[in-house]
């Protein structure tokens, strides 16, 4: 049976612990005279994970195993997201209405959507995410400030990173279990398996753009 990317992580199991990493490229240089500095700000930007498995005996082990050796080292990629942050803070978590995004061509760290709940205060709110795209489309951003909407439902966004390109007029907008697409940050993969049989295993990922 052909392997059809992205791949979702095995539902056995649970994760122990995530560090995420929000990377930004930026270039810096100091006068040796004066210690002046001058800071660029360059386009790429993305999240990057460590994530370390809880545990496991061998039945839920080699589903794992089986997951990362589909894989095939850094080729194949899978959807992930903050499994701590799979509900907004903000209203949305209990009245999300329809968002969807407000108009084509936009570009940059902000984002304008519309379908929410009219007049909703905190719709979502400073370190909630959002998913734009599905599949192999599927993109990871990072709210950034308390977003309120109007009486007519929309809502502005300031977001992390940048659009990654510019999304369609009414297009999907996922508020919650958001994820986007990442592929291992190494071309192996190895689990240990402890006296009493029980594996461990710790992957890092990073987001496939």
């Amino acid at each position: 049976m052909a392997i059809t990317y992205p791949l979702s992580l095995p539902s056995v199991s649970g994760i122990a612990s995530v560090n995420f990493i929000a990377r930004s490229s930026t270039g810096i240089t100091t006068s040796p005279f004066t210690y002046q500095t001058q800071v660029f700000r360059n386009q790429g930007e993305r999240f990057e994970a460590d994530v370390t498995l809880a545990p496991m005996k061998r039945d839920d082990a080699e589903q794992w195993n089986s997951f990362f050796l589909k894989l095939y080292g850094q080729f194949g990629t899978f959807l992930l997201g903050d499994p701590n942050a799979s509900t907004p803070r903000g209203s949305a978590s209990t009245a999300p209405g329809t968002p969807v995004v407000n108009g084509a061509s936009q570009t940059g760290d902000t984002l304008n959507i519309d379908g929410a709940p009219a007049s909703a205060t905190g719709y979502l709110k400073a370190g909630d995410y959002i998913q734009l795209g599905t599949g192999t489309n599927s993109r990871l951003y990072k709210v950034l400030d308390d977003a309120d909407s109007n009486s007519s439902g929309e809502v502005a966004l300031t977001i992390y990173p940048d659009l990654r390109s510019s999304p369609g007029d009414d297009a999907t907008v996922v508020v919650s279990d958001a994820k986007g697409l990442f592929r291992l940050n190494t071309p192996t993969h190895q689990w240990s398996i402890s006296q009493d049989s029980f594996y461990s295993m710790t992957f890092g990922a990073v987001e496939a753009i």
